[in-house]
């Protein structure tokens, strides 16, 4: 019998970590990462961020500033409450830019209003991204494919960076 993967098999594990790659380009077009609100001590290691929020601290709870990367949880309610999070604080100007990756899970709410709502730039990754475990190995293939989100007005410095990783979107507003 053939094992069929899906993403409703999810582990519901939070812990993956970005490679480096991603993480970089992002600092590149945003000039620096002041914000991570969904991070760890491990994760901070690679991104660098000036100001980072582990489960515990509850980013979601916390002021935001300047620049922001975000690989949030993926598991249900949490991803729906960052991406809300994010694309609020946008909205308002409470931070400059941000770049998020998370799953391209187009059907849902949270990611029509971040591509709706305030989304500059898009960029469909062409292959399914590796992350890394606590030990800084890469683990299987995720179930889904990924997108990383742009928000800020460095669309063609996004572009510039991102377009290695998959095709680049802009929205029509």
């Amino acid at each position: 019998m053939t094992k069929i993967t899906h993403v409703s098999q999810n582990s519901g594990n939070n812990e993956w970590y970005t490679p480096t790659e991603y993480i970089e380009a992002a600092r590149s077009v945003m000039g620096s990462i002041d914000t991570d609100p969904a991070s760890s001590f491990i994760a901070n290691e690679t991104v660098k961020a000036t100001q980072y929020f582990t489960e515990e601290q509850n980013g979601l709870t916390k002021e935001w500033k300047g620049n922001v990367w975000m690989n949030p949880p993926y598991a249900q309610p949490l991803i729906s409450q960052f991406a809300n999070a994010v694309t609020d604080k946008f909205i308002s100007s409470e931070i400059d830019q941000a770049v998020i990756l998370v799953n391209n899970a187009t059907e849902t709410k949270w990611f029509q209003k971040m591509l709706s709502i305030a989304s500059s730039g898009i960029c469909f990754v062409k292959r399914r991204i590796k992350f890394l475990n606590i030990d800084g190995k890469p683990v299987g293939a995720p179930l889904q494919g990924q997108c990383i989100i742009y928000f800020g007005n460095k669309i063609n410095l996004f572009y510039e960076y991102f377009t290695q990783y998959g095709s680049i979107f802009i929205p029509y507003k």
